[in-house]
């Protein structure tokens, strides 16, 4: 039976949907870039402006330093609120960031990224760098709480909820494992995860993700001779690093475009026939999904023997994220550079070990060290991959919520992207994450444009608040 709030806090959401709007543009103004030591400060404000929210909304809120004295890391925001005494239902954890990627480039901004811009056209969105990933996506969250607070005099409407919101997710969450092992008696009591921070299958589609891949993510720097060369003097008669970090680059694929690192996909887990046969039923088309990245349809290319659909959500992958070497300037310089380097990711499904791919690809350039060259071989960060239940009792709340919000039942999916936190929370905790996000595929995250469009925000804000009730019912 819905709580007899319920109704209070939807009309309150829907009334004060500009207010929203224009709390959600106040937070993108801050450019809360993690990986960039200069915006080290606007990440702690950033930070703080999240914690006061919540305090705002009841919670009691604060945050927490990451990193050691010598190598401090970006605050986390961590918050909590008891739950009503005759409260009965899941202690849930939520999990966003509050950090964002770089903006560059900027010259590919229709808009400053960080002055966000309302747009009309071609449907009513927000358009700045974190609008989608993952402000955005947490200030439904946010929007809900304060509705329920402000209606039931209650924060969180009287459920249990513990918020953890990272500030270096898009920078390899590196001190995020840490800090849940330094704070396990406080997370310990969660017995459930709630993510805002992936997609739907289109719009008017909702859809729960109940997989995500892991990520391995590397750099390689082939190195030379001692200075760069003249390639005059030099070119024929000693190694270019350019020339020959690309013929090993070359031969990570082989013509059916699998990877070649041996044992690569010995942890792979298969795809189910139930899987096979539930995503074909979704309607997922290729060639249309192709076009509004501007791609023909002959594009749809990648692994053989799998569809479009399996090859992102059931199989892994390695790709070449970025390749630099000698002058790139503009006119012309004839050298051989001293060293070249490429930053290579690899994209991991269960049950995959991020770590060991990474060894098994330093291991397999070693084997291919060009004549007269060497390796520096650099581990970045990784994260394992996760796939949870689809039979859990709060899964089935999450579907019954956004059925009510959205008016129409949730796709379950998987994602090709990563969210590392919940491999963690899974191997640490022994929590079950549900993924309840409102992103499209057209979202351009992490590209220059990044929108998120008002109408997944508003779905996703009453999904919130419906969750609230769900889990009020629950004994």
């Amino acid at each position: 039976m819905p709580s007899p709030n319920l109704s209070r806090v939807v009309s309150l959401l829907k009334e004060r949907e500009p207010a929203q709007v224009q709390e959600l543009v106040n937070w993108l103004k801050i450019p809360s870039i993690s990986t960039d030591p200069q915006y080290r400060q606007a990440c702690r404000e950033a930070a703080k402006w999240a914690s006061d929210h919540l305090a705002a909304s009841g919670f009691s809120s604060g945050l927490r330093e990451t990193g050691s004295a010598q190598n401090a890391g970006h605050p986390i925001v961590l918050a909590h609120t008891p739950g009503a005494p005759d409260y009965k239902g899941p202690h849930v954890l939520f999990y966003g960031h509050y950090d964002v990627q770089p903006a560059d480039p900027l010259e590919l901004w229709n808009s400053p990224p960080f002055s966000p811009k309302i747009a009309d056209q071609p449907t009513p969105r927000i358009i700045a760098r974190g609008a989608v990933d993952d402000k955005g996506q947490v200030m439904m969250f946010l929007s809900a709480m304060r509705a329920w607070k402000e209606i039931s005099g209650l924060a969180a409407g009287g459920v249990k909820v513990t918020v953890l919101l990272e500030g270096e997710e898009e920078s390899g969450s590196v001190n995020l494992d840490a800090f849940i092992d330094a704070n396990k008696a406080e997370l310990g009591n969660c017995t459930v995860c709630v993510i805002s921070d992936t997609g739907m299958l289109d719009r008017g589609k909702p859809a729960i993700t109940y997989g995500v891949r892991g990520l391995a993510y590397t750099e390689i720097i082939l190195h030379g001779a001692n200075q760069d060369l003249h390639s005059g003097m030099w070119g024929g008669k000693s190694p270019n690093p350019i020339s020959e970090l690309v013929k090993v680059l070359a031969q990570l694929w082989d013509k059916d475009r699998r990877v070649t690192i041996p044992g690569f996909y010995d942890k792979v887990r298969p795809i189910a026939q139930s899987e096979r046969e539930e995503w074909n039923r979704l309607g997922i088309d290729p060639a249309e999904a192709l076009k509004k990245i501007g791609f023909p349809p002959e594009a749809n290319v990648g692994e053989a023997g799998f569809s479009f659909t399996e090859r992102e959500w059931a199989r892994p992958t390695a790709e070449i994220n970025g390749i630099v070497g000698g002058y790139t300037g503009k006119g012309a310089k004839t050298v051989i550079p001293s060293h070249a380097s490429a930053k290579v990711s690899f994209r991991l499904v269960a049950d995959q070990d991020p770590h060991w791919v990474t060894e098994a690809f330093f291991r397999w350039c070693k084997e291919r060290t060009p004549a007269g060259c060497r390796w520096e071989l650099i581990d970045h960060h990784g994260g394992n991959p996760a796939t949870v239940k689809t039979d859990s009792r709060e899964l089935a709340a999450a579907a019954r919520a956004i059925e009510r919000a959205c008016g129409t039942r949730p796709a379950l999916i998987k994602s090709g992207g990563s969210i590392p936190v919940a491999g963690s929370l899974k191997s640490k905790l022994g929590l079950e994450t549900i993924f309840m996000g409102f992103g499209l595929d057209d979202d351009r995250v992490h590209s220059p444009n990044e929108k998120f469009e008002l109408e997944c925000l508003r779905m996703g804000t009453l999904s919130h608040a419906y969750l609230i009730d769900e889990l009020l019912a629950m004994r």
